[in-house]
């Protein structure tokens, strides 16, 4: 945890300003720009990257990733060059929230995965690397996004921890904590045998 030094009013401005950035629904632009229909009523109707590739378009579901984990990390790497550590981290949450609550629909947003990953690359890229590196072991043998994600943001305190950032625990363990609120629904199917792998196409 960095030492908290700002004051309430250039923390309020680093949350207002991540949260703006955060909350754009590349998702959306994309399925549009690419001519795929609203997103929210394709698949699991989420408008991260997963579900776009749900369309069958991957250089739209390949966009949306490096937009949504991008907006993450410019997040970070503008408040770092403009203000003290304590309003980086209030950055990152806030690009965080403003994925997966975004005022534009109605605070119906994402479930944050692709920001959580590009804002930990961007924070402390030790970190964020092993937590990618996480994600794509998992994928890879269990075919399952959502327990990809989980198990990577899961694991970032663990790395924070073992590769000497500890300044960052805390918020990995925040961030962790909603990514897997986010994927309640998703636990339920993986309980429940019912969870689409990677690739899987829906409605």
């Amino acid at each position: 945890m960095p030492e908290l030094g700002s004051s309430g009013a250039v923390l309020g401005l680093w949350a207002v300003l991540g949260y703006l950035l955060g909350s754009v629904p590349f998702g959306i632009v994309m399925a549009k720009a690419f001519g795929l229909g609203d997103l929210r009523r394709i698949g699991s109707g989420n408008i991260g990257a997963t579900n776009v590739l749900r369309t069958g378009n991957k250089p739209a579901a390949f966009l949306t990733l490096l937009l949504d984990s991008g907006k993450g990390a410019i997040a970070v790497l503008v408040a770092r060059a403009l203000a003290p550590e304590d309003a980086v981290q209030v950055a990152a949450l806030a690009a965080f929230l403003g994925h997966c609550f975004p005022v534009w629909l109605g605070f119906r947003g994402g479930k944050g995965v692709a920001t959580f990953l590009g804002t930990l690359i961007a924070l402390a890229w030790p970190v964020g690397l092993a937590a990618c590196a996480t994600w794509l072991i998992v994928a890879a043998v269990s075919r399952y996004s959502s327990l990809s994600a989980m198990l990577a943001a899961g694991m970032s305190p663990v790395w924070a921890v073992l590769l000497g950032r500890g300044e960052v625990v805390f918020l990995c363990m925040a961030l962790a904590v909603l990514i897997y609120l986010r994927h309640w629904g998703n636990i339920q199917r993986l309980r429940a045998g019912t969870e689409s792998r990677i690739g899987a196409r829906k409605g």
